[in-house]
């Protein structure tokens, strides 16, 4: 099927959240020397142009990064990603949104390593080239979850793995929990961070579930709403599932979501979200 393209959605309010949480995790990995793997499963473009056809026919960077980018009282626990957003984006204006392999390439250290998947024909070849001279990374025409197999536990024993699959199939659901089963198998002490849309709560509810009940330890739910929980107005919350989240993950995200929440959703629909769905 490969019809998602992220291109019509880079920056909005999911982005922003998503993004928000890799930037915490990679900084809270670099507190240790030894160095560290970032796996990316469904890892995109790389690079989005917001003043592109995609963008521009949707708009959605308008109510995400588009109001926080530039603003001047931003919490201590969006700098390394505001960092990220303005190394793209030199002369002042808003021109590219850089997708996760962009902001771990540009928060990780010389000596540690990104291994990039993406299985879209069009994208794949956007992101080889972003990243053809950076001996550091690894990009791979693959199923992302195969590499959940492959390329776990990494030689460092130490890793970040990001699932942010399109969910263009309800069995993507499904997927995610077999795929994060197998690689937490491979590797349990890695971090694994799921990305979820909210369509339809209930999809979240089961898939919640059989996290829960899959037998793995120490799961955080970190989620953030711009509208009612609805079957009406397509996507109206994201979360993340970060399953052996960095110590302080829990309170940064406490502390820094209300002010997102403030600053993206001004008429203070929706909720935000930190719970400990699964304790150590």
């Amino acid at each position: 099927m490969l019809s998602y393209r992220h291109s019509f959605h880079a920056g909005n309010h999911a982005d922003v959240l998503k993004h928000t949480v890799q930037s915490l995790i990679i900084t809270a990995l670099k507190e240790k020397e030894k160095p560290f793997l970032y796996l990316d499963t469904h890892a995109g473009a790389g690079r989005y142009q917001l003043s592109g056809p995609h963008a521009e026919r949707t708009g959605e960077y308008l109510d995400g990064i588009a109001k926080i980018w530039q603003r001047d009282d931003i919490p201590a626990e969006l700098e390394p990603y505001m960092q990220a957003v303005h190394t793209y984006n030199h002369s002042g204006q808003l021109r590219y949104y850089p997708g996760s392999p962009l902001i771990a390439r540009q928060l990780l250290r010389e000596y540690d390593k990104l291994h990039l998947t993406e299985l879209h024909p069009s994208d794949f070849p956007l992101l080889r080239n972003e990243f053809q001279k950076d001996a550091r990374t690894k990009v791979l025409r693959d199923d992302g979850y195969q590499q959940l197999k492959s390329q776990l536990p990494p030689l460092s024993r130490r890793g970040f793995v990001l699932i942010d699959p399109p969910y263009e199939l309800k069995t993507d659901y499904q997927d995610v929990v077999k795929g994060i089963k197998e690689g937490h198998k491979r590797f349990g002490t890695g971090v694994f961070a799921l990305w979820y849309p909210v369509v339809l709560r209930q999809h979240i509810k089961r898939l919640l579930k059989e996290l829960q009940a899959s037998g793995i330890r120490n799961i955080l739910q970190i989620e953030l709403a711009v509208l009612p929980d609805s079957d009406r107005y397509g996507m109206t919350a994201s979360g993340m599932i970060v399953i052996n989240p960095p110590w302080k993950l829990a309170a940064q995200m406490k502390n820094v979501l209300p002010w997102l929440h403030s600053v993206l959703v001004p008429e203070g629909t929706g909720h935000t979200l930190v719970e400990q769905i699964v304790p150590e």
